[in-house]
């Protein structure tokens, strides 16, 4: 399995209560509103470059949530990510449904002090030779892209 490990974000909330959001994939559903709020759209100017954010809110858009599971619309069709452990407060795991490949996703948190928390977001996918070579860079995209909305949450 090949690894895309984001870079460690500073979550300004206790790691217990990132991960009460973070465990429950509803919670997630509410960044499409937060997308219409301009005071947000300033906060994460800086995580998100203005060429990707459109790419980002037509994504949330195309996502349906529930608790255990997110699940988005592509090109090749419906891909679940289920939740299938959870580690209360320091891990939530996803495993890819539908997907042409087997991956998964980890969320890691690791409490900073009382009232932040440090995150970092895993996609293992198991890739062949030929494919790794094409998808590398916009699964290292992913997970970082990942990690920078779920810190604001």
């Amino acid at each position: 399995m090949t690894k895309f490990e984001s870079d460690v974000r500073t979550v300004n909330k206790p790691a217990e209560e990132a991960y009460a959001k973070y465990a429950d994939m509803s919670n997630l559903g509410a960044l499409r509103e937060k997308l219409s709020d301009s005071s947000f759209l300033e906060m994460i100017a800086d995580r998100v470059p203005a060429d990707k954010l459109e790419m980002v809110k037509a994504q949330l858009e195309k996502m349906s949530f529930d608790a255990d599971s997110v699940t988005i619309d592509t090109p090749v069709g419906a891909l679940t990510l289920r939740i299938v452990e959870r580690e209360e407060p320091k891990l939530v795991k996803l495993v890819a449904e539908n997907s042409p490949v087997p991956a998964n996703v980890w969320i890691q948190l690791v409490p900073e002090d009382e009232h932040t928390s440090k995150l970092r977001v895993t996609l293992g996918a198991e890739l062949n030779i030929f494919i790794k070579g094409m998808v590398s860079k916009p699964l290292q995209q992913a997970a970082d892209g990942l990690a920078s909305v779920l810190s604001l949450v």
